[in-house]
């Protein structure tokens, strides 16, 4: 198997030293190995491929980092045929954007990824919901 050097924070290594030995990882290699193989498959998901989606995305970083304020609101407006909504809140020290969208899943994939690449972004999270699924959740 290739090595591959990385470069990361000591505390994220510390972090992932402690994750390691807590869940019986044989190292702090397996558990990058399954955070890459999660990131790469987290959007493969064939139930949802095709349907139109709604997807609440919410970015959080800290407050006074203009260069990512800035990279967000361009990222804004890329994106701006699938955002129905965009709030910018203060929670103690972070600004958090929360986005909602109405796209496809690679739209809303792709608009997740390039916030989760914008440096000095602290979380990233989302939620999806089939649109065609809310009616029938009634139903049933």
């Amino acid at each position: 198997m290739p090595i591959v050097s990385v470069s990361m924070p000591a505390d994220l290594i510390e972090r992932l030293d402690a994750h390691a030995a807590e869940h019986d990882y044989t190292g702090r290699s397996e558990v990058v190995r399954e955070g890459a193989r999660t990131l790469l498959t987290e959007f493969d998901d064939d139930r949802l491929a095709g349907d139109p989606l709604a997807a609440v995305v919410s970015v959080f970083y800290d407050f006074g980092t203009q260069h990512v304020e800035r990279r967000v609101t361009e990222l804004r407006h890329e994106h701006d045929a699938h955002i129905a909504s965009n709030d910018h809140s203060h929670v103690e020290d972070y600004c958090v954007d929360c986005f909602v969208l109405e796209a496809d899943l690679d739209a809303i994939s792709t608009f997740v990824g390039k916030l989760r690449a914008v440096e000095d972004v602290e979380t990233v999270d989302y939620s999806l919901v089939s649109l065609d699924s809310i009616g029938h959740l009634q139903d049933a």
